[in-house]
């Protein structure tokens, strides 16, 4: 039996494909009977507003609404009330953008996090705080499903569905896009039409140009003529940043102060997380800071282009990695180098919750105990330039040692003899074996 259906042979329809497409359909008739309340990620755009009516039609259901305020710079009431016109009575919106950057992107950022080398990550590291809020308002609600609007080619069903899971492991996950014959904008567009669903003016009736998504992290954009990888974006589709070429002739100075590889201060003026972010984001755009055009490989196995606005996150990956120059051990830096790109993969691939993540997690923040000091940075037309790193309490840097004057015996220069010889020796013994080492 699965799902309350009998698998009886006698009752195939049309052959064995028939009879399996039968038994799909019964089995999920059968599923939508358990849900009456359902918990929704939505935003009150075209994708979502569908979602929730086919929600209603589809399983006949109670929609619970779930919108976060994650800096996308939108006014979310509007969201408030289009739901409830909609005949949603339980609507939660709430502010979690302190807990996006202190909770996820700072801890991100303490690993000098970058996908495929230049992918800050922006998109996938918001869906397991939504994961976890949809996991919160469906826990208090007692519903047993949520859904999202996450299209079966991205990898944000991948993301979003492995979140709700290790937090919710009995939890109902509803994908629209997997279930629905809806296939495109025009047959959304279609679908609003025939239910009277109010659409924003300046889509109506025309494709949109991109599939955006933003957070006080970053923005991207896919769709459009960024379909071709050939095709260069256009300067209007950008919204965070101006152009490098017209950014200011003049340089724009920064000092960050860091406090367990975290940014706690800019200029000396005290900051939230996500006042740091959203400071960033803003002197970083103005001088042309923080695009990227990429062509990534999706976890569901497809190649997808798409370009994102990053200048807060351009800007902390930088300055991070000075901090640490001077103040994080050689080796230890060189460990947490190496662990980066598996640490990045398991955030592109969904699995923040995990216990290999959380684990890795746990080495990053110990090695950040004595990332602490000050950045100086230069910004310029596009460009993000350290000028200068220094920690009173924790600097690692021995000027003593280093220099190029009088050490006054602080490094004995015979001491590297040993060390080379010691290190060549694997070498001189196979050049005397005859090894061709060419």
């Amino acid at each position: 039996m699965i799902f309350g259906v009998i698998m009886v042979p006698t009752l195939r329809i049309g052959g064995g494909r028939g009879y399996y497409s039968a038994l799909f359909s019964r089995t999920v008739k059968n599923k939508m009977a358990d849900i009456d309340k359902v918990v929704l990620s939505y935003s009150g755009g075209l994708d979502t507003s569908v979602i929730l009516k086919w929600l209603q039609e589809t399983y006949d259901c109670e929609v619970v609404t779930y919108t976060a305020d994650l800096g996308q710079g939108e006014e979310l009431e509007p969201a408030r009330v289009k739901a409830a016109s909609m005949g949603v009575k339980e609507i939660f919106i709430d502010d979690v953008r302190e807990e996006f950057v202190r909770d996820f992107v700072f801890p991100m950022f303490r690993c000098n996090t970058i996908y495929e080398g230049e992918y800050l990550l922006g998109t996938s590291i918001a869906r397991p705080l939504i994961a976890k809020r949809l996991v919160d308002v469906a826990n208090e609600t007692n519903a047993p499903a949520v859904a999202h609007g996450a299209t079966g080619k991205g990898n944000d069903q991948v993301r979003f569905e492995l979140g709700v899971y290790a937090l919710k492991p009995d939890v109902q996950v509803i994908a629209p896009w997997r279930e629905w014959d809806l296939s495109s904008r025009k047959s959304l567009m279609a679908f609003c039409e025939k239910h009277q669903i109010q659409v924003d003016q300046k889509h109506e009736g025309e494709k949109s140009p991109y599939s955006m998504d933003a957070n006080l992290l970053h923005i991207s954009y896919e769709g459009g003529i960024l379909e071709d990888p050939a095709a260069e974006p256009e300067e209007s589709m950008w919204l965070w940043s101006t152009s490098p070429e017209a950014a200011p002739d003049k340089p724009t100075y920064l000092e960050l102060s860091y406090k367990n590889g975290d940014v706690v201060a800019i200029d000396g003026k005290a900051m939230t997380p996500a006042e740091v972010l959203a400071h960033l984001n803003k002197v970083g755009g103005d001088n042309g800071i923080g695009r990227v055009d990429i062509v990534e490989n999706r976890y569901v196995g497809m190649k997808a282009r798409g370009c994102y606005e990053t200048p807060g996150g351009t800007i902390l990956l930088k300055a991070h990695r000075a901090v640490e120059s001077v103040t994080l051990d050689r080796e230890l830096a060189h460990l947490k180098d190496e662990l980066m790109p598996r640490y990045a993969s398991l955030i592109y691939n969904g699995y923040w919750w995990s216990p290999e993540r959380k684990a890795l997690q746990a080495l990053i923040d110990e090695s950040q105990a004595y990332v602490n000091g000050k950045v100086m940075l230069k910004l310029y037309k596009g460009n993000v330039i350290v000028v200068g790193r220094e920690s009173e309490s924790d600097s690692l840097y021995d000027d003593h040692i280093v220099t190029f004057e009088d050490d006054a015996g602080a490094y004995d220069q015979s001491d590297a003899a040993g060390f080379i010889k010691l290190n060549a020796l694997r070498m001189k013994i196979a050049a005397k074996k005859g090894r061709d080492i060419t």
